[in-house]
């Protein structure tokens, strides 16, 4: 079989197969091949069309169209969930303070009657996740937000908070605001905790003892610790009470964990529930729909005690 006759069967076959995330190599007698360049050489291209792989030689070919992986594949994932945003790739890394500007508004404070700890935005409509032993037991929650107006902050505090779905194993929860008059929300970007490696640069924002936005910086210690049948984010950033349920950044300004816990009587061992965690968790939210008519929902409530009947005054 010719060349050419190759090319025109690759054709004819890559079209039951084509995936817009491919590349296209345009050839002069106006067939076409679409799969992934693996190489670029002077007088040829390797391409991988999937159940086989080509040479095809320059002289063969009229233009090439590369495609546009990061925007694909963004497009992609904004395609199948509207509720949150996520990357396939990291974006470039910057530095804390520029990301700290731009990110910090997504950051918030939950407090309950028992308590406080932090969250972060999911979307611009009020959906924010925290961890869920921050509201177990509790249904009077507030959010404070940090709205950043004309260069600087102002506190703003949300009352009419809904709990949405809870998932006490994982240790998460997802509320959402319900206050008439709230605004659009800046919502945060999850990225891949199986992309860090050991080493990479992480940093955390969230409400320690209470000091609401404080950020602190550290690195990846290890991506697999194990503890209590779970596997965590093990890292140098200072996490401390109050810290629980906010994000864990990469060095793109994108969510890879949710901070939960530390070991108290040392520094600098603090964990936090990976963000692939989180995605399956969202991503399967009716399941983990709060109702108080759940029998398997973890909130127990005593009955309130009876009122006792009053006596009759007694004459004298």
């Amino acid at each position: 079989m010719s060349l050419k006759k190759q090319f025109a069967l690759v054709a004819l076959l890559g079209c039951g197969v084509y995936s817009p995330f491919a590349d296209t190599i345009q050839l002069k007698d106006t067939a076409a091949v679409t799969g992934k360049i693996l190489a670029e050489r002077a007088d040829s291209l390797v391409v991988d069309v999937g159940y086989t792989v080509l040479v095809i030689p320059r002289s063969f070919i009229t233009s090439v169209t590369k495609a546009d992986v990061a925007g694909a594949a963004a497009a992609s994932v904004a395609g199948t969930s509207q509720f949150y945003t996520a990357s396939a790739h990291p974006a470039a890394t910057r530095d804390v303070s520029s990301l700290v500007k731009q990110i910090g508004e997504a950051v918030v404070q939950v407090k309950t009657p028992e308590g406080l700890g932090s969250g972060f935005f999911l979307n611009e409509d009020g959906y924010l996740i925290t961890n869920f032993h921050v509201i177990e037991g509790e249904t009077e929650i507030s959010v404070e937000v940090y709205h950043q107006r004309d260069g600087q902050l102002d506190r703003e505090t949300y009352k009419q908070v809904k709990i949405i779905a809870i998932n006490k194993f994982h240790d998460l929860a997802l509320l959402h605001i319900e206050d008439k008059n709230a605004p659009k929300f800046k919502p945060v970007t999850l990225g891949s905790a199986d992309a860090l490696s050991v080493g990479d640069g992480v940093f955390a924002i969230g409400s320690p003892l209470g000091l609401e936005r404080t950020v602190t910086q550290g690195i990846l210690s290890t991506k697999t610790r194990q503890l209590e049948g779970e596997l965590y984010l093990q890292t140098s950033t200072q996490i401390n009470p109050g810290n629980s349920g906010g994000p864990l950044f990469n060095l793109a300004g994108e969510v890879v964990g949710v901070t939960n816990m530390k070991i108290t009587f040392g520094e600098g061992l603090g964990f936090a529930i990976p963000v692939e965690l989180v995605k399956n968790f969202l991503d399967h939210r009716d399941a983990f729909a709060y109702s108080t008519d759940n029998p398997n929902n973890p909130f127990r409530y005593l009955e309130p005690p009876s009122r006792t009947k009053q006596k009759a005054p007694v004459a004298k």
